[in-house]
């Protein structure tokens, strides 16, 4: 089925929202947007897409370009973002492009997945654009890119560590959110975790048995040792996609969601009813109860150490809004 005029409010991850809420409002963000922008021409990446990579149309790739055009009616996108095929043996896929943003699908990725799989994966790059995700994820490559180069200068300077920091946190959760997306567009549960599994390193998902595969994410997000704790902080630290096992789990948690069950009824958002901006606060404090319900999920140690987190941010978010809020702009524009 197809969802007319849905809003990516229906998908999105709280944590999501409200991270890129809370990224808009660094001191600087929106200065280190421009000047990065300034730096790279967008017409210069479509055009090494162009002479590199082969464009999925209707006597290229024609299976593809049919996804591709569902995926886009599914979602109700405004415009079908263009695909290209990349040449890759790692399965991989990204949308990147501020004005227009644009799909890039590795061979790697069409020879390890099915249709159905392409159609979640396409499905998850598309509600990247529906979410206006990929100038901010273009933001992030660029800045990684130049990070090097800009390592004389001081941190202050652009702040970049602390951007690129904060940047890799709003993108696990977008990437949350677009598994949702993905999902979505495929409407097949079973589909999305087989794809997520083939990420995970099983070639021949008949190989794998499905509850002792996530029953690794459950061992993984219950350590009781404390240092286990302390190395999941410092291996995610520098991650920009949720590890592939625990987002599997996490995607056939919504999956069984009543957020789900509705969307599929035609019981969900729609941009037309949505607010021109959503406020600051609303969103922070949306993630800031995500936050805080998972700790209280958990059984990690570490995680009930900052059991109160969400509320202590949610309060912090609250008397932030109430002293600036109708004087500050926290957008990037």
């Amino acid at each position: 089925m197809k969802f007319p005029g849905i809003s990516p409010r229906a998908y999105e991850h709280p944590a999501d929202r409200g991270a890129l809420a809370s990224l808009r409002a660094v001191p600087g963000f929106a200065q280190v947007l421009r000047a990065v922008s300034g730096f790279y021409t967008e017409r210069g990446e479509r055009l090494m897409a162009l002479a590199s990579h082969i464009r999925v149309g209707p006597k290229q790739y024609p299976a593809l370009e049919k996804i591709r055009h569902e995926c886009a009616e599914t979602l109700d996108l405004a415009a079908v973002p263009a695909v290209f095929v990349a040449r890759d043996a790692q399965a991989h896929a990204m949308t990147i492009g501020m004005d227009e943003p644009f799909i890039v699908l590795t061979t790697g990725l069409l020879n390890l997945t099915d249709a159905e799989g392409l159609r979640f994966v396409l499905g998850h790059e598309m509600g990247h654009v529906l979410s206006e995700h990929a100038v901010y994820k273009t933001m992030l490559m660029r800045l990684i890119s130049i990070q090097a180069s800009m390592s004389f200068m001081p941190v202050s300077a652009l702040g970049i560590r602390v951007i690129i920091a904060a940047l890799n946190e709003w993108y696990r959760k977008a990437e949350l959110s677009c598994d949702r997306a993905g999902l979505l567009c495929s409407q097949d549960p079973t589909a999305a975790l087989r794809a997520s599994i083939q990420f995970a390193g099983g070639i021949d998902p008949s190989q794998v048995d499905i509850p002792s595969f996530l029953q690794q994410a459950s061992e993984y997000e219950s350590v009781e040792d404390i240092r286990d704790s302390f190395h999941k902080l410092r291996f995610v630290e520098t991650q920009s996609h949720p590890f592939a096992v625990v987002r599997s789990a996490q995607l056939q948690k919504w999956a069984a969601s009543p957020e789900y069950r509705d969307i599929l009824a035609g019981n969900y958002p729609r941009r037309a009813d949505d607010e021109p901006s959503s406020t600051w606060k609303d969103d922070v404090k949306a993630a800031a109860k995500s936050y805080k319900d998972s700790f209280a999920e958990s059984t990690d140690p570490l995680a009930k150490v900052f059991s109160d987190v969400g509320e202590a941010v949610a309060g912090a978010a609250g008397k932030m809004w109430n002293k600036f809020g109708t004087n500050g702009d926290t957008s990037a524009n």
